[in-house]
Parts: structure tokens; C-alpha cells; sequence
């Protein structure tokens, strides 16, 4: 695939019969490439209505929300009104975390590039009112330091809510408002829809999770996330084409198609600029710019980034030296494999990169000195304790607890192997059908390492 007509010809003919095989419900997919956007839709956009997927249905794109909020962020700083590396307080003075040292010496750029260092699963439902992020911040105030500000990547959905409530503060309005005004008018976009309130106006994908008695998928039992986490993720939706042309802006050095500058060309760089490299083997990128996740670095480069809502997955791959975009929005099923058979292939096609593939089980014993990993490791939202059997397997036991719990987390007890003399992968696919790995960092005065690392630190308890 070299053109925009290869691309469609390969999705005309297989992406159909793809997101049938892997049983997604409903899928949308659209790739930019030379300038043009090629845009197809299948399946169903929930069991229940039978309503069928169309390139102009919206889905939620997750957790990609946080490039949208990152790209809001970095407008104010092209107008000089923040500077990324002073203290968060000077300009949100209501900003607290439970370590007061850390919430005094805290910055933008740190909340960016997830290693603020304070717990970040935290998803707290404050209300449908325009006050809900402002009113999360109280929650924020409670939250416990895992490390020292700036020290390690540990993903953090409560720190994108802050910079929301950021962004509300120095516009003097509120989150999707400020989404709405300064990205998706000036860039033209049509379908974006920032809740539920705007998404009914447009084929709205719904989540599905699980199957009915007859192996079809059904339906989530909600729609979206608390509104408190919107500029996390919990809710924004919108189309495969749209969620392209917001990309294209970034390839296009902060312009929008019609010419309009909607972000400076030094903040689309730094938003790509590598920031913190990532514990090895977490089965995320290489590394993390400022609100980009970098998954290959080089010859060429690829950035983007994934979300995941209630029973909906989004993927966004761009490719800056080659001029592409792929994006791929589903609300259900096998997505790693569809995501593997649609936006994997056209990169490689279409770019000439491997993107690196999920960590998978060694076939082959790899040798592991548990004793130091061996421990008790908790959270606000889960209590996880590593232990090894009387035939020297060794297993994870993970509870939930706090919000996880009342989302309906499930206790699991999940077999672990090695992977490195550092780091322990699942023998089962237990998240998305990927074996989860867990990387253990730090060392204590007795030779125990001090954190479990999936993506999320969550530091030694006993």
C-alpha cells in the first residue's frame, strides 16, 4: 500500500469480514496519507438496536482525550499564560496532593508527561454539573505520594483532570467548552461530541462487555465514565475522520487545513520531544512526550496513543516522516487482534516500520530470583500480593478496592512468569487479550524492590 486508493482498496476488501472475524460489534477506521483521508465503518453500533456503523458514527476515543487536553494545555503556553516548568499553584492556587512538599514543587510539564508521582486511578464521579473537575480536585487533595515528582512514569488519568481544571481557570470557562472553541471549530470538525449531551445528536457507538448466553456481545450497562474525568477520557467521542484531522494538525506543523494557526510549530515539536523513557517491558512505548506516547523512535518515528472506556477501545498511530495517520475506534471484542490486522499492516505497508508488538509469554523457561519481588503491594484502588507456591510458581492476587470495586473489578489470581531477572509477565491474558507485564523497580534496605510497575507504580506495603 503506497496510496490513498491501495488503502481503501485493502479496507473495501477486508475490513469488513476483519471486524466480523474478530467479534467486534462495530468498528470505524480512518487513514491519512498524502493528504487525503480514506474513512470506512462495519458492523453495529450496539446488539441491541442493530444499528449499523457508519464512517460518520461517533465513538468515545478514551484515553486519547489526553493529547486533546495536552494540545489545549500547550495553547496557553503559545500565548503566554503558562510556563510549563513553574509551579502548577502559581496558577491553579487550589491544587493539592496528600504530600505537601510534592504539591508545592509540581509542575505542568510533570503532570504531561505522567510523573507528578501521586496515584492516578482515581475516577471519583463529582457530579453532571459544569463545577465536576473543579469539584475533583478535592479528591486530588487526598491522594498519596508513590515517588518523588519527576522521578518515574507511572500513568495518571487524575493528573489530565487537573490540567483541565487548569485549562478552566485561564480560559474562565469550562473543560468542553474550551475543547470546543479553541480545537474542533477553528480545525472544522464536525463530529466531535465532548458527553453524552452532544453525542446523542449523531450515531452513537455504545460499549460492549462480555457475551449473552448466545456468545453475542452485549451491550455496557452505561455509556460513559464521571463527567469529573472528562479531559482524562471518560467520555469524549467522536469520528475516525475527525479524530485523523485533529492529527493532520500536528502533522501540519499546527495548522489547520484551511490555514489557521491552532498551535505553534515549537509546541507540536515539544509535544513529541521524548520526556521520560518508560521501566522497560511494560508493554506501553519506549517513551513519553507531552501527552504523545512514543512507541518507535527514529527511522521513522511513531507516536500516538490508545484509549479505553466502558467496553470501547481507540487506537491512534501517526507517523510523522511518512505523512500518516491511522486511527481505529471499536466498541467491543478481539480489538488487539483487529488492531493488529488493520492499523499494524498499514503502518508497515504504508510506512515501511514494524510496530513493536506486545510482550508475549518466552516459550522457554527464563530464570527469576523472586524472593525480592515477593511482597504485598497496594493502592487506594487495589491491594496485590506476589507469592510463590510450594512448587516454586508464582502467582499475583490482585483485589479491588475503592472505586475499582464499585466498578465491578473482579478479584483475580493470575499465574506469573518470567520475562527478565526484573520483570514478570502473565501466563493468561487477563486486559484487552494482552498478558500484562509487571516490572519491579527500586530496592530497599533489605534487597526487596520498593514498587511493582504495569504501566501504573504501586509501591511496596509490608
Amino acid at each position: 500500500m503506497r496510496t490513498p486508493d491501495d488503502i481503501a482498496a485493502f479496507l473495501d476488501a477486508d475490513f469488513a469480514r476483519l471486524v466480523s472475524e474478530h467479534g467486534v460489534p462495530g468498528a470505524a477506521v480512518a487513514v491519512l496519507k498524502d493528504g487525503v483521508i480514506v474513512d470506512r465503518a462495519a458492523g453495529v453500533l450496539s446488539t441491541a438496536t442493530k444499528v449499523d456503523a457508519t464512517p460518520d458514527s461517533v465513538f468515545q476515543i478514551g484515553s486519547i482525550t489526553k493529547v486533546w487536553t495536552t494540545t489545549l494545555v500547550m495553547q496557553l503556553v503559545d500565548e503566554g499564560l503558562l510556563d510549563l516548568d513553574a509551579p502548577l499553584r502559581e496558577y491553579l492556587p487550589a491544587f493539592r496532593v496528600a504530600d505537601e512538599t510534592a504539591a508545592a514543587t509540581i509542575t505542568t510539564r510533570h503532570l504531561l508527561s505522567h510523573v507528578g508521582g501521586f496515584e492516578g486511578d482515581v475516577f471519583t464521579d463529582t457530579g453532571r454539573g459544569e463545577d465536576a473537575i473543579e469539584k475533583y480536585l478535592e479528591h486530588v487533595a487526598e491522594l498519596p505520594q508513590v515517588f518523588a515528582p519527576g522521578q518515574i512514569f507511572s500513568y495518571n488519568n487524575a493528573a489530565f483532570s487537573v490540567l483541565g481544571r487548569l485549562i478552566e481557570v485561564l480560559r474562565g470557562t469550562h473543560w468542553e467548552a474550551a475543547l470546543t472553541e479553541h480545537l474542533a471549530v477553528p480545525l472544522g470538525l464536525t463530529h466531535v461530541a465532548p458527553s453524552a449531551y452532544e453525542a446523542i445528536m449523531f450515531r452513537a457507538a455504545v460499549g460492549h462487555m462480555g457475551e449473552g448466553d448466545d456468545g453475542t456481545p452485549t451491550p455496557a450497562p452505561v455509556w460513559a465514565l464521571a463527567k469529573s474525568n472528562e479531559p482524562a477520557g471518560s467520555m469524549l467521542a467522536m469520528t475516525a475522520h475527525d479524530l485523523v484531522a485533529f492529527a493532520k494538525m500536528h502533522l501540519d506543523g499546527g495548522l489547520a487545513s484551511d490555514g489557521t494557526r491552532v498551535l505553534s510549530e515549537e509546541s507540536v515539536r515539544a509535544m513529541q520531544e521524548r520526556q521520560i523513557t518508560l521501566p522497560r517491558l511494560t508493554g506501553m512505548g519506549d517513551a513519553w512526550g507531552l501527552g504523545w506516547e512514543i512507541f518507535v523512535e527514529g527511522a521513522p518515528t511513531v507516536i500516538g496513543h490508545d484509549g479505553g472506556t466502558i467496553g470501547q477501545s481507540a487506537f491512534l498511530r501517526v507517523v510523522p516522516e511518512a505523512g500518516l495517520v491511522v486511527a481505529l475506534l471499536t466498541n467491543g471484542g478481539d480489538v488487539m487482534g483487529l488492531f493488529g490486522d488493520v492499523v499494524k499492516t498499514i503502518v508497515t505497508d504504508v510506512a515501511g516500520v514494524e510496530l513493536p508488538g506486545f510482550p508475549t509469554v518466552p516459550t522457554e523457561e527464563v530464570a527469576v530470583d523472586a524472593a525480592p519481588l515477593v511482597g504485598f503491594y497496594s493502592n487506594s484502588t487495589f491491594d496485590m500480593t506476589v507469592s510463590v507456591d510450594d512448587d516454586g510458581r508464582i502467582w499475583l492476587d490482585s483485589t479491588p478496592k475503592g472505586i475499582a470495586a464499585e466498578m465491578g473489578e473482579e478479584p483475580e489470581h493470575v499465574q506469573l512468569v518470567g520475562l527478565d531477572a526484573d520483570s514478570l509477565i502473565a501466563v493468561e491474558p487477563t486486559m484487552k487479550e494482552m498478558h500484562v507485564v509487571y516490572a519491579f523497580l527500586g530496592e530497599d534496605r533489605d534487597g526487596r524492590r520498593t514498587h511493582m510497575h504495569y504501566g501504573r507504580a504501586i509501591s511496596r506495603a509490608d
